[in-house]
């Protein structure tokens, strides 16, 4: 209990909050604009990857953890695609996927201390894709993460088929990403697509206040395993950062790429989290208490759907792990996380059928 305890406490210390506004004057940006989603090359998949979801919640749903009926895990948002009508294909895919995912800030951190085993690899393996998930620097910048992504990417090449690989991005997870497919042209031919889940993709405002040395109350959860990292792990989340390099760095178009936006209803929000929840919505309260949903949006990409889940029920299974802290401050991170993550691959491998 004691290392219970401590571990809420460290939790709470991350929200604590910070005297500077979120987003401070400056002209140190791009020129932005904000545009609706169909006027910014997004193409909107809403409606198509609501049937899938909802075929997967129907079928077999109930036999995964934290069921909840379709309407109430997807967030409805503006006039929504109307569904195709086409059937869904619920058997094995069968393009062999490797379904890779790069976690979030701090992930090694608190690894262990969730005990963590990939919760995706045998329902994947049932339903005829794999899963890993990448090992990236917790505590370090995108530039480093991406070169990590890379080297794994390649000292697996002799192992993987073309177009094998769905790259998943969480939270920090997906600027990394974006920054791997960039710089490394040699990384494209094993790659099916790339999909932003939660992303820090156009970075958070809640990391202009912070400095590197706030991670450093990520060494006190017990077990963790933190390293150094390379200093940039909180500037390289910064808006401004962020926005600077989408402008300055294309993305490849031999690549799909996927957005799929945590935007949960305000009673969808841990406890431990409310606080952040808050503090973003002096910016915009459409958030999931870390990103904002617009900047989880990859430019270009196909809009999947709206998730009803706040940023950590999406990824970080607090509450399975520690029912007390699960109980009492992460009370609403439960999710199902299993069926959405199929509806994912089953979507995209719908789109490879079609080219």
């Amino acid at each position: 209990m004691k290392r219970l305890l401590m571990a809420s406490l460290v939790l709470l210390g991350l929200t604590a909050c910070a005297g500077k506004p979120l987003e401070p004057w400056s002209t140190d940006t791009p020129p932005l604009v904000l545009l609706p989603a169909s006027e910014a090359g997004i193409t909107d998949g809403r409606g198509r990857f609501r049937e899938i979801t909802c075929a997967v919640f129907e079928d077999h749903g109930k036999e995964l953890p934290h069921y909840r009926d379709c309407e109430q895990a997807l967030t409805r948002v503006g006039e929504e695609p109307p569904p195709s009508g086409r059937p869904v294909d619920l058997g094995d895919l069968r393009h062999n996927l490797i379904a890779a995912m790069v976690p979030g800030i701090g992930w090694e951190c608190f690894e262990g201390w969730l005990d963590y085993e990939n919760e995706f690899d045998q329902h994947a393996q049932h339903y005829g894709f794999r899963s890993h998930i990448f090992s990236v620097d917790g505590m370090s910048g995108t530039t480093h993460n991406a070169r990590q992504i890379r080297d794994a990417i390649m000292e697996s090449a002799g192992k993987l088929k073309p177009q094998q690989l769905v790259l998943i991005g969480y939270s920090k997870g997906a600027p990394d990403l974006l920054e791997a497919v960039v710089s490394y042209p040699e990384i494209h031919p094993y790659i099916a697509a790339v999909v932003s889940v939660a992303g820090a993709v156009g970075g958070s405002p809640l990391a202009n206040p912070a400095k590197e040395s706030d991670l450093g109350l990520l060494k006190h959860i017990p077990k963790s395993e933190c390293t150094v990292g390379d200093g940039h792990a909180v500037e390289s989340l910064r808006p401004a950062v962020r926005r600077q390099w989408l402008q300055d760095n294309p993305l490849p178009s031999n690549i799909r790429f996927y957005s799929l936006v945590t935007l949960p209803s305000p009673d969808q929000i841990s406890s431990v989290l409310k606080s952040m929840h808050k503090k973003l919505s002096a910016v915009d309260p459409r958030n999931d208490s870390q990103v904002i949903f617009y900047d989880q949006v990859i430019p270009g990409s196909t809009l999947m759907g709206y998730l009803n889940a706040d940023h950590w029920a999406i990824a970080v299974p607090v509450a399975e792990a520690h029912p007390f802290i699960g109980r009492h401050f992460a009370d609403k991170n439960t999710y199902p996380r299993k069926a959405v993550f199929e509806a994912v691959l089953r979507y995209i491998e719908e789109d490879m059928d079609r080219d």
